[in-house]
C-alpha cells in the first residue's frame, strides 16, 4: 500500500485573499517543496461556495464571502496550481469532505498525511474524517505545513487532533 497526502484548501482566499494570513503565506514554499518530494498519492481539497454563501449556516457565522466557485479566490494558489494538475481535487461545500471520506473508505493507504489551511477548521475536520474512514491507518498532520487564523488557534487545533489519536509531526 502507498501513502496519501491531502493538501487542504491551499486557495487564494485563504492565503493572500479575504481570509489570508501571514501564517498561511509563510508555509507556501515549504508545502510546495513537500509536495514535489512526496512519494505517494496526492489529493487536494478546495473549499467551494456559491453566490448564496451569506445565507448559509456557515455564512451567517463567518460573514466573509470567500471561495466562490469559479472565482480567483477559489483557485488553488499559483505556487501549487501546477502541482495540482492531474491530481484528484475534492470540492467541498463545508469544512470536511464527505466525498473524500467515502473515497478513503474505498481505498486503503498505509499512511495518510495532511497539510494546509486552516488548521482549526478544515484541516482538523478532514483529519477526523480520515480517522473515521480508516481507523487503523496512521493519520499524520504536518504541523509546520499547516496554518490557522492565529498561532494560538493552530496550537489548540493540533492538541485537539492529538486527543483524537491523530499524530502531529513537524
Amino acid at each position: 500500500m502507498k501513502k496519501l497526502l491531502i493538501v487542504v484548501d491551499m486557495q487564494n482566499d485563504f492565503v493572500t485573499g479575504v481570509l489570508g494570513t501571514s501564517e498561511a503565506q509563510a508555509i507556501v514554499s515549504d508545502v510546495a517543496m513537500y509536495i514535489k518530494n512526496f512519494q505517494g498519492k496526492i489529493i487536494f481539497t478546495r473549499d467551494t461556495h456559491n453566490d448564496n454563501y451569506l445565507n448559509t449556516q456557515e455564512g451567517k457565522k463567518l460573514p466573509v464571502t470567500h471561495c466562490i466557485e469559479g472565482s480567483e479566490g477559489w483557485e488553488i494558489i499559483p505556487e501549487l496550481r501546477p502541482l495540482a494538475e492531474g491530481k484528484d481535487i475534492f470540492d467541498k461545500p463545508t469544512f470536511g469532505s464527505l466525498a473524500l471520506a467515502d473515497y478513503l473508505k474505498e481505498n486503503q493507504f498505509s499512511e495518510i498525511q495532511l497539510c494546509g489551511v486552516c488548521t482549526g477548521i478544515c484541516v482538523i475536520s478532514n483529519a477526523v474524517l480520515a480517522k473515521a474512514a480508516q481507523p487503523d491507518t496512521p493519520i499524520k498532520v504536518l504541523s509546520s505545513l499547516c496554518a490557522c487564523v492565529t498561532p494560538d488557534s493552530h496550537k489548540i487545533a493540533l492538541e485537539a487532533m492529538k486527543t483524537c489519536h491523530i499524530d502531529v509531526i513537524n
